[in-house]
């Protein structure tokens, strides 16, 4: 078994910021409404950004949502071209929110005979559908995601949004054409509450027994177990240490213990170069968030829920709103107004 640890310094993030933070962003959302179009518009009327209602009714359980597609226009001969990166085609026109490639967000406009190309090989497919909307007691999605012949699945389960205490996540990978070889699986877990009460003791303090993040992967070959426990300093920032295990199963065991003997010294240089380029990031982030609240951090939390790219068109808007130039055509989330 390999044992990796190292530990980083990183600034800290004040609680009852982060907690003001997610409960804005939570009452944001379940203000929201979906359009006939599938455009996800906050209260405001300002359309979210690159999200589009695929199927099902918005913010209810079994909703589908997924990326809005660019726009596709007609060419100067008045046909529609194929997205790039698709080949193949279907019996016919799919819409979002229908079943097929369209449910899952990832098949791309009619092309010229009216017919809508598969995803290719290498295209990307993917769409999330929400489990539960309770913001009093949790949100809990699943994401679907097929890429390149690999199907990943990720579910995740936030309790008590507004004031966020938990955060469960599991995940599972297989490629349909393959074996036992081709499946892993993992899962995650981080009791926000323990973490507050972590970096809240003294200094001088031992650290917490139990690390408050906790994460385990599966696969026929090994395990591995990655824990994160934070720890305050003397200056107010936070220590935190990541502890990595991998197992090895099977006849990768003997064989393994051999690698890593001659190997060790770079894959710990590659761990401790992962942490503190997590670290680096963490602070990055950190730096730039300004630290508003009240009206002033809805505001901020909107525009950053409303912002597109330079030259985009929002989805919902006066010229992508299931229009001619519109290849999708409206979403089927049960008439206009759905929510």
């Amino acid at each position: 078994m390999a044992r990796l640890t190292h530990t980083v310094t990183v600034a800290p993030l004040d609680r009852g910021w982060f907690e003001e933070a997610a409960g804005t962003l939570v009452d944001l959302l379940d203000g929201s409404r979906a359009r006939a179009d599938g455009s996800v518009l906050l209260a405001d009327g300002r359309a979210v950004a690159g999200l589009r209602l695929l199927k099902g009714r918005h913010l209810r359980s079994g909703a589908r949502y997924g990326e809005a597609p660019e726009p596709v226009k007609p060419g100067a001969d008045g046909r529609v071209p194929a997205r790039p990166g698709t080949a193949g085609a279907t019996d016919g026109p799919s819409r979002s929110g229908t079943a097929g490639a369209g449910a899952a967000g990832g098949s791309s406009g009619p092309g010229a005979s009216g017919r809508v190309p598969a995803p290719g090989p290498s295209a990307t497919v993917g769409a999330v559908v929400l489990r539960a909307w309770r913001p009093a007691h949790s949100v809990e999605v699943e994401s679907r995601v097929a890429e390149d012949g690999l199907a990943l699945r990720l579910k995740v389960r936030l309790s008590e949004p507004r004031r966020p205490r938990a955060l469960d996540l599991s995940l599972s990978g297989h490629r349909p054409a393959g074996g036992s070889l081709y499946r892993f699986s993992g899962r995650g877990a981080a009791d926000l509450a323990a973490w507050w009460a972590a970096v809240d003791r003294l200094p001088s303090a031992l650290p917490a027994a139990r690390p408050p993040v906790t994460a385990r992967a599966a696969h026929r070959l090994a395990k591995a177990r990655l824990t994160v426990t934070p720890h305050p300093a003397d200056d107010g920032s936070w220590r935190i240490s990541v502890v990595l295990s991998v197992r090895g199963r099977w006849l990768l065991r003997p064989v393994g213990a051999v690698a890593l003997f001659f190997a060790r010294r770079p894959v710990e240089r590659g761990f401790r170069e992962a942490v503190e380029n997590a670290a680096a990031q963490w602070n990055t982030a950190l730096a730039e968030l300004t630290p508003r609240h009240g009206e002033a951090l809805r505001v901020e939390i909107a525009d950053a829920l409303t912002e597109t790219e330079q030259g985009k068109t929002v989805p919902g808007g006066p010229t992508d709103a299931g229009g001619p130039t519109d290849p999708w055509g409206p979403a089927d989330i049960g008439g206009p107004e759905a929510r």
